[in-house]
């Protein structure tokens, strides 16, 4: 059956197909009418089967018994019985009916009218995971909303549930802030971008720019939500913040620089250009919180706290007046006071705070959660703390990472994470696995992301390139029941089975990196944002 990510149990009891046409019907209990929804539209458009409404043929009903996101799929000869825990459980179970009717089931009209069989199976399945997670960096480029919609239909594909949008950087913002105009309208644009390597100072001198009004993003929840998928707001304090000191100097250490002559970052790396600890930006930023929390309902919102040079806060008279006023020890102890008003701001409001693992460093609420991206360690000492954990570490599911060593990898940056490198990522290291605590430690990784961070990726082909195959490998990461030592894992079943989920997304028009290396298009010059020669691209 070649699914992906592999279910807990599949047998198949007893040969036969149990076959859909004109005459199948499409029948859900109450409660799961959008699933019936969306299975009706999908599966019809890409079969020309109307699938009406009646019993008999595929049927969704739910049982209290199992799981919000658990499923038993059944198909014999009486037809396909489709049983979840919860609306999100028969959504997830549709992924896998799909996957069974071939990859032509993928396709957005039909290619034949007939041959849409299902064989005869029993399978039952549930995730590992709780978060099941990809991060968008849509600050460093723009990704158009038709494009972030399209990622969301990839990832329910493979049963990913959070999508983590990065709306804010120095490169530019993202998100419309109706009390806050210029924060669009100067924070959006810049007047060019780099190319290459960060020695390289190469720049493309085109403006780059856009942003998502309010009504986009509420579209975008929407959708996601009628996929079963969590978006996650991340606006990023309080470094990664110079589009937002362009669009209003007031917020930047004015003692120090000359913020009204800034502009939108046009390099990457992470600028000097910070925010200052005034009350005045803190109001500033509560009430750009306030708009993101009208927008997004999810438990979590994540603020970033990560890579915040804090030059500009010694020389700062301000700053430092602050940190004296405060009784701090010094500018890290400022950072983490700013961190905290805002993890207490968010929790006062019902919703939970999320970081990068630098927010440790001074103390967390008990509701405010890590993402672990500089390795393992942050993780491992939020979950002994008590605090809940997301593992991303760049070192495992950074994707774009390149994917091979070789000299026609576009841009090829940071480690080398082959799709074999990602299938045999464990995001619950040793350190808490081995601990006297009945598994508590453990238990605080609630799940797992791949992030995407897009300066080097300028449009959906170059992320297309990117991401697929290995995200294909982190989705069974994160839903499957894997050995937890790497090794153990068959990597050899799963290259087998990679097999047939190419051709899903070859009918999906996904440009994936193929096994064999980049094609011509996607490694040669120019393509992905590489100069056509010169040093510091290789």
């Amino acid at each position: 059956m070649d699914l992906i990510p592999a279910p807990l149990s599949a047998t198949r009891p007893q040969t036969g197909e149990f076959v859909l046409d004109a005459g199948t019907t499409l029948n859900a209990e109450p409660g799961l009418e959008g699933v019936e929804s969306w299975l009706r539209a999908t599966l019809g458009a890409a079969t020309g089967l109307p699938l009406r409404p009646g019993p008999g043929g595929v049927e969704l009903s739910l049982d209290g018994s199992l799981g919000p996101e658990a499923y038993r799929l059944s198909v014999g000869p009486d037809g396909v019985r489709l049983t979840a825990g919860a609306p999100a459980g028969a959504f997830l179970g549709a992924q896998t009916l799909r996957q069974l009717l071939g990859p032509d089931a993928f396709r957005r009209a039909p290619l034949r009218r007939t041959g849409w069989a299902l064989p005869y199976t029993e399978i039952e399945d549930a995730p590992r995971f709780g978060w099941r997670g990809m991060l968008l960096d849509v600050s460093r480029h723009f990704l158009p909303k038709a494009d972030v919609l399209r990622y969301l239909d990839l990832m329910a594909a493979h049963k990913l549930n959070v999508l983590h949008l990065h709306l804010t950087d120095d490169q530019g913002w993202r998100i419309e802030i109706k009390r806050y105009p210029r924060l669009t309208e100067v924070g959006s644009w810049r007047d060019r971008s780099m190319v290459g390597f960060r020695d390289a100072k190469r720049h493309n001198e085109e403006p780059h720019g856009g942003f998502y009004t309010q009504d986009d993003l509420r579209e975008i929840v929407a959708y996601a939500d009628a996929r079963h998928i969590t978006v996650v707001p991340e606006i990023d304090l309080p470094g990664h913040a110079q589009a937002a000191v362009t669009a209003y100097p007031e917020l930047g250490n004015t003692d120090v620089v000359d913020t009204a002559g800034l502009s939108v970052w046009t390099d990457w790396g992470v600028s000097d250009n910070v925010l200052n600890a005034s009350d005045q930006t803190l109001r500033f930023f509560e009430g750009v919180l306030e708009e993101v929390l009208e927008i997004f309902p999810s438990e979590f919102v994540h603020i970033g706290g990560d890579e915040c040079p804090k030059e500009q806060w010694r020389l700062s008279p301000a700053a430092q007046a602050r940190i004296k006023e405060l009784g701090l020890a010094d500018e890290d102890e400022l950072q983490s006071w700013f961190i905290r008003h805002f993890d207490s701001w968010l929790a006062e409001r019902g919703r939970r705070a999320i970081g990068w693992d630098e927010i440790l460093e001074g103390g967390l609420a008990p509701g405010a959660a890590v993402s672990s991206w500089r390795g393992y360690e942050g993780g491992v000492a939020a979950a002994k703390a008590g605090h809940d954990v997301v593992m991303c570490p760049e070192q495992h599911v950074y994707l774009d990472h390149r994917q091979g060593p070789g000299e026609d990898e576009p841009i090829p940056v940071g480690f080398v994470r082959t799709l074999e490198d990602v299938y045999r990522f464990e995001p619950v290291p040793p350190e808490l696995t081995g601990l006297d605590d009945d598994g508590a430690a453990a238990a605080r990784v609630i799940g797992t992301q791949a992030n995407l961070w897009s300066e080097f990726a300028n449009d959906a082909r170059d992320i297309d390139f990117r991401i697929f195959p290995r995200l294909a490998a982190f989705a069974e990461v994160a839903w499957s029941d894997l050995p937890r030592d790497p090794a153990a894992r068959d990597w050899t079943g799963f290259e087998r089975r990679m097999a047939t989920h190419y051709a899903r997304l070859d009918a999906l028009g996904v440009e994936y990196r193929p096994a064999a290396g980049p094609h011509p298009w996607q490694r040669r010059p120019g393509v992905l944002g590489r100069p056509a020669a010169g040093p510091g691209n290789s």
